[in-house]
């Protein structure tokens, strides 16, 4: 089982590479984390950073994993007796969890929409557009980017069954499953996002300035 454990280890890392911090630190030199929601994802990084490098970040993190579910899985140094799917889950996972809770940066990363989004583009296409037209009715609609983010990661297990039974695109039970986890996940680093629109408190999309303000600096304990 090395080689589950180095696929494991290399994608978490990858996973862990804090992009939006890194651009922050160079283009503003500041901490995201201290501006706007205090996330250090995409999101953000359009909010505090500019649509530019939001999208650049989006698109790092959407590739790191893309990256390790369809490189990094490919490791060997020894037999793996798990079939191929079920490595790419896993390193995809590990991707996902590493931006999330990145060594990198003290734990405290993004909220894995973009790099769960890589993972899923590389295992089933369909199911990831499907997930992003729900995505842009939900923030079209909402005008709210989290509810777009959590509706879009609810409804994944939801297009693979639909998309499986009615437009003959095959899933397996395994991704199935790991789509329920992955959508699980996404919801529970929307806690936060959550808390605030059920007080009112969310910001909606567009109403957020570009630039950082003082005012929306957090000072940490």
């Amino acid at each position: 089982m090395a080689s589950v454990f180095l696929i494991v280890a290399i994608s978490y890392l990858v996973g862990s590479f804090p992009t939006s911090i890194i651009l922050a630190r160079i283009t503003r030199q500041i901490d995201i984390r201290n501006f706007g929601s205090g996330n250090a994802g995409g999101t953000n990084a359009f909010r505090v950073l500019g649509w530019k490098s939001g999208l650049f970040v989006a698109l790092v993190d959407l590739g790191k994993g893309a990256f390790t579910t369809l490189v990094i899985s490919e490791i060997r140094v020894d037999e793996v007796v798990l079939n191929h799917e079920t490595i790419q889950i896993i390193a995809g996972i590990s991707a996902v969890i590493g931006h999330i809770w990145t060594i990198m940066a003290k734990l405290k990363g993004g909220k894995g929409v973009a790099t769960a989004g890589g993972m899923v583009i590389a295992l089933h296409p369909w199911a990831a557009l499907a997930c992003v037209v729900v995505f842009f009715i939900a923030v079209a609609l909402s005008r709210y980017v989290s509810v777009g983010s959590i509706t879009a990661a609810a409804s994944l297990p939801l297009n693979l069954l639909i998309l499986s039974k009615f437009f003959d695109k095959p899933v397996t039970n395994t991704f199935l499953f790991s789509s329920v986890m992955i959508g699980s996940l996404i919801i529970f680093t929307h806690r936060e996002n959550i808390r605030r629109l059920l007080d009112g408190k969310e910001n909606r999309f567009g109403k957020s300035d570009l630039a950082p303000k003082p005012e929306d600096i957090r000072h940490a304990g």
